[in-house]
């Protein structure tokens, strides 16, 4: 019974981030991050927000320690808006699983197109 809340808190965090972190933050260095997911402890106390991020790893970089010093802001906003004793402690981390998609769906691409020229 308790994983299902937990889930649930997880994709309450992940909505009203999403909409925290696109209409409240007005960091010039956030880019266009969309939050993939986020992974709730079982006691509510830590929540590891898997972010991904379009541009350069410079870019990636200084969206990441911009989140890290807006921590704070987030979580105040994040109590705001989610009824909870305690709101978790955000890890922010880059979610790769969208540019790994994207590699091997290029290098899917390329070997059909080797097999339709042969």
């Amino acid at each position: 019974m308790a994983r299902i809340r937990v889930g649930r808190v997880g994709e309450q965090i992940k909505k009203e981030l999403s909409q925290i972190i696109q209409s409240e933050l007005k960091d010039p260095r956030i880019g266009f991050i969309t939050v993939t997911g986020v992974d709730v402890t079982n006691d509510l106390s830590q929540a590891k927000i898997f972010l991904s991020v379009l541009g350069t790893d410079e870019q990636k970089e200084e969206t990441l320690k911009a989140l890290g010093r807006g921590s704070g802001f987030i979580r105040s906003e994040l109590g705001k808006r989610i009824r909870l004793r305690k709101i978790p402690d955000l890890i922010f981390k880059f979610d790769a699983s969208i540019d790994y998609g994207s590699h091997i769906e290029k290098l899917l691409g390329q070997i059909n197109a080797e097999n339709a020229q042969s």
